[in-house]
């Protein structure tokens, strides 16, 4: 039963969606988007870290992508972060941050409608959360100068979205590391304490509506399924880790709302959402919900690799990350499922958006 009703929830959303988006369905002004995280919201930034190993600038990502173009995005095509936005009703993501740093003449024009400062990867040649925040304060101080004053830069950032994905990257650090320097449960307390911090960050820097992806069922990925099975099944340990982060985030996000007055905020649950998908994959179009459709669970994307034609039929373009099929599928049930996918409202409702 409980099947059958997640089947009809994502399809009523995929079929009224794509008519929507077919027929220029009107919605409201979209807000100015700030997106940070990791691989799966990155449309670039490491591009611009010259020492970065995590990057994504070249054949065969990008395939799908308007003139086959590789732009850093771990994807065929659009990635999650892209999805969102045109849900939104805007025409492409905010730029990497990075970029916009770059281009000075236009950079206080563009920071008023976004930036993104997801950083795909792990380690010391990426961008953590930590400095991503950091990369956002910057932003107020320059939002601040143009209007003069603190309560001014406060009503613009209170309007924005801020889109979050986080977790992934430190959990496959943690069961790769062989040494374990803490137990599970240190660990998932440390974790969710290091997020609540940058969310109250966040917060104490303007932002108000939050939307955030929790960790997907990684355990299920192709480089898990090589890495840490070896027989092409899920690895159930990292498949445990995720279930228990998306309710750690939802009871800290919960504590922390109730705490103030202004803030609003949708979780995700990623693992569910894609469980549901997995499940029924036929009636989503999917047939491989396995394998990557470029490299394998232990060879990435790259120039080299072989890579699949029916890249819509395939769940994870490479070791780790999802197609442009996927991530479409994603963005759709974001902004349209209800609890317990969505908790305790969707994108819509939380931004007042009828896509």
């Amino acid at each position: 039963m409980a099947k059958t009703c997640f089947h009809g929830v994502f399809v009523s959303i995929a079929v009224t969606s794509l008519l929507l988006l077919q027929a220029g369905a009107p919605s409201p002004p979209p807000p100015a988007v700030y997106i940070f995280g990791d691989s799966t919201l990155d449309v670039g930034t490491n591009n611009f870290i010259p020492e970065s190993a995590a990057r994504a600038d070249f054949y065969f990502n990008g395939i799908d992508f308007p003139y086959s173009k590789p732009t850093g995005r771990f994807s065929n095509g659009l990635n999650t972060a892209d999805q969102i936005v045109r849900l939104l009703g805007l025409k492409k993501s905010p730029p990497p941050f990075l970029y916009l740093v770059n281009d000075p003449s236009n950079f206080q024009k563009n920071i008023l409608q976004g930036a993104n400062f997801a950083s795909g990867g792990s380690g010391k040649r990426v961008i953590p959360l930590e400095e991503q925040i950091q990369h956002f304060s910057t932003i107020r101080s320059n939002i601040t100068n143009m209007t003069g004053s603190e309560e001014a830069t406060d009503k613009i950032l209170s309007k924005a979205f801020i889109l979050i994905s986080i977790g992934s990257n430190d959990m496959f650090e943690y069961l790769l590391n062989l040494s374990k320097p803490m137990s599970l449960a240190e660990f998932n307390a440390t974790l969710i304490s290091t997020y609540e911090y940058h969310i109250k960050t966040l917060y104490e820097l303007g932002a108000r509506t939050f939307g955030i992806l929790t960790v997907p069922p990684i355990g299920c990925t192709p480089f898990a399924r090589a890495v840490f099975t070896g027989n092409n099944s899920c690895f159930e340990p990292a498949q445990a880790m995720a279930v228990q982060f998306y309710f750690d985030v939802g009871s800290s996000l919960e504590q922390f709302s109730s705490t103030v007055q202004d803030m609003k905020y949708s979780v995700g649950n990623t693992f569910l959402m894609t469980r549901v998908l997995t499940g029924d994959m036929l009636a989503f179009g999917l047939k491989n919900i396995a394998a990557a459709c470029c490299g394998n669970g232990t060879y990435g994307c790259n120039q080299t690799a072989s890579f699949c034609s029916n890249r819509d039929e395939y769940l994870f373009w490479d070791q780790f990350h999802p197609t442009q099929r996927a991530s479409e599928l994603v963005a759709l049930t974001l902004f349209g499922a209800a609890e317990p996918i969505m908790v305790p409202m969707n994108f819509s409702q939380l931004l007042g958006v009828n896509i």
